[in-house]
């Protein structure tokens, strides 16, 4: 079975090549659930982008930006001594189709208030000696003394030529938006590029950023229904339909709005046809006497439109009530090196998409779907190992571990129990991910019933202080979002 490329060139080198290895590995990973040092790279970009043409360059908007969280990246800088200036920095640019050639941007990256270091590339675009319908960002990381970090990459952008300006037909859906997809807007005043202005929230509030961008989950709504209430749908968004926006981040929402095309600066009412990529649009504040959503400066307040007294069906909107709207993606990897014995890339860093169990009793199998899998993985229930297969680059088969594993005091258990599943590299490095395994008791007991012989009279403290309890039937999975 062929190998990726960093297992041929017979790298990442294994720390376990005795069980006192695996015993300390074991230790670590137990340590590491109990205090996290996570680290994280977080890549949002549009799902367009406008091919540039000739020597106009039409630079991706909104940018594509990268935020690093989580406290792994401190204690990296704190572990390697003699480095407390150590800093992290990187390079962004298209995937190149083989060619080692890439037009990249440098990234530095600012620590913000909440302690994620920033970085943007504000000078990406496409140009139409590039025939690819389809591309993906590359981003390589670096620390500033030279080592590598690793390579991450975007989701796949489709690239337009310029916005839809037919009406979108439902047949034609990659260019519609969806209620519950994630949209930015942002508004460039007298088509300037530099008086670009996103839509944004900071200290609670919305705002008009020239720097930085939120991805908004736009919902359908039930028009009939009170705000309180307020129920979303599914479907494509059209224009006329109530929509709500909710900031992905802080989960800060706006009052119901009624979105409206915008055709040389009016509000269209009586359009009803699906919103396409890069269409202007306005928002109109439900129940409201023609006020719209609006950016003043950095500052976003209401405005109320004119009416048209020759054609009821419009109202004459400001420069700063006219959106330009576009879908947008997220892609976030995880690791983290506090167990890693080898100073190799953590990249490629593999992405849980989806669990599938099969079998049950001793005989439970468990396959884990994603992306960017290699031989050099092992699947870990909590602090325990399980027995992995790789069998492609998107799948991994592993053997639900036995009760027998943890010892007998475990056989007997009283509620469900959740641990975390993890990705743990030859090498120590760990991926951590939003999915998780529970294991339900073979067998109920009751408040007050007497419990087996066998059972530790001290258990409810074992149970509660220990990752994981176990039994051998009725496995149950879910993901936490």
């Amino acid at each position: 079975m062929a190998l990726p490329q960093a297992a041929a060139a017979g790298k990442p080198l294994s720390c376990r090549s005795n069980p006192y290895q695996a015993d300390l590995l074991r230790d670590g990973v137990r340590r590491y659930l109990q205090l996290p040092a996570e680290q994280t790279v977080l890549i949002l970009h549009a799902k367009v982008a406008q091919k540039s043409y000739g020597n106009e360059k039409r630079f991706f908007c909104p940018p594509p930006c990268v935020y690093l969280g989580g406290p792994g990246w401190k204690l990296k800088q704190e572990q390697d001594v003699g480095e407390a200036g150590l800093r992290v920095w990187g390079y962004m640019g298209l995937d190149t189709m083989g060619s080692s050639l890439m037009e990249t941007q440098k990234l530095s990256f600012e620590e913000q208030p909440d302690a994620k270091g920033f970085g943007c590339a504000k000078a990406l675009y496409i140009s139409d000696a590039d025939k690819r319908k389809h591309f993906r960002l590359v981003l390589k990381l670096f620390f500033s003394n030279g080592q590598e970090i690793g390579t991450f990459h975007s989701k796949l952008i489709k690239v337009i030529s310029k916005p839809s300006q037919k009406k979108q037909s439902l047949k034609n859906t990659d260019l519609c938006i969806s209620s519950g997809s994630k949209v930015s807007l942002f508004n460039r005043l007298r088509s300037q590029t530099v008086s670009t202005r996103y839509l944004s929230v900071e200290g609670g509030a919305f705002i008009a950023s020239a720097r930085q961008w939120a991805a908004f989950t736009l919902h359908l709504a039930d028009e009939r229904c009170t705000q309180s209430e307020f129920p979303l749908r599914e479907g494509y968004i059209r224009y006329g339909s109530v929509v709500q926006l909710i900031c992905t981040t802080t989960g800060i929402t706006l009052p119901p709005l009624i979105i409206r095309k915008v055709s040389k600066q009016y509000a269209m009412l009586d359009v009803d046809e699906p919103i396409s990529q890069l269409h202007k649009c306005a928002f109109q504040f439900q129940g409201s006497d023609r006020m719209y959503l609006c950016l003043s400066t950095e500052k976003v307040i209401q405005f109320q439109a004119s009416p048209c007294p020759k054609e009821a069906n419009r109202e004459l909107l400001n420069d700063g009530s006219c959106w330009t709207i576009i879908g947008t993606e997220t892609v976030e990897y995880s690791f983290s090196e506090s167990l890693a014995c080898a100073r190799e890339p953590v990249s490629p860093v593999p992405l849980i998409t989806a669990l599938q169990l099969s079998g049950g009793g001793d005989v439970a199998m468990l396959e884990v779907q994603g992306e960017y899998f290699h031989a050099h993985l092992k699947v870990w229930f909590g602090d325990v190992e399980a027995e992995t297969m790789y069998r492609s680059p998107k799948s991994l088969m592993c053997v639900v571990p036995d009760v027998s594993a943890f010892g007998s005091d475990w056989r007997w258990l009283r509620y469900p129990i959740t641990v975390p599943l993890l990705l743990v590299r030859d090498d120590g490095l760990i991926y951590s991910s939003s999915f998780t395994f529970t294991y339900t008791p073979e067998q109920s007991f009751l408040p007050g019933q007497q419990l087996p012989a066998d059972v530790p009279q001290d258990s409810d403290t074992l149970l509660n202080s220990i990752h994981q309890e176990f039994t051998r039937t009725n496995f149950h999975l879910f993901m936490q979002s």
